[in-house]
């Protein structure tokens, strides 16, 4: 599961902002997510716990904001959302595009408390 490993990476990264910002506890984190991300939210979830034992994140809330898989159609040049297994300009349907968003996984916030 290498959810864990991704955890185990954020926590490091929370801990060092936590020792930067001189805060004693994390109680809340927040995630963007996308559908290309490689990362399966229900898992960081189940992992997360293990990997915040004993940090400053332990007993965190880790919250997940999915983020919408948006493409620009080299054709037409529009900017549509489109689904993972079909990269498809949502305008003129060719399938010349790039992805814009939609394979993120972003540390967006922390609470931090001193």
């Amino acid at each position: 599961m290498h959810e864990l490993s991704v955890c185990q990476a954020l926590i490091e990264q929370v801990t060092e902002i936590a020792r930067q910002h001189q805060a004693s506890s994390v109680p809340q984190i927040t995630l963007h997510i996308g559908p290309l991300s490689g990362v399966e939210p229900a898992l960081l979830l189940n992992a997360f716990p293990l990997a915040a034992a004993g940090t400053v994140a332990e007993g965190a809330q880790l919250l997940i904001e999915p983020q919408p898989l948006r493409v620009q159609c080299e054709t037409c040049g529009a900017e549509t959302e489109a689904s993972p297994n079909r990269l498809l300009c949502g305008v003129c349907g060719d399938y010349h595009t790039r992805l814009l968003s939609g394979d993120e996984l972003l540390l967006a916030n922390l609470e931090l408390l001193t």
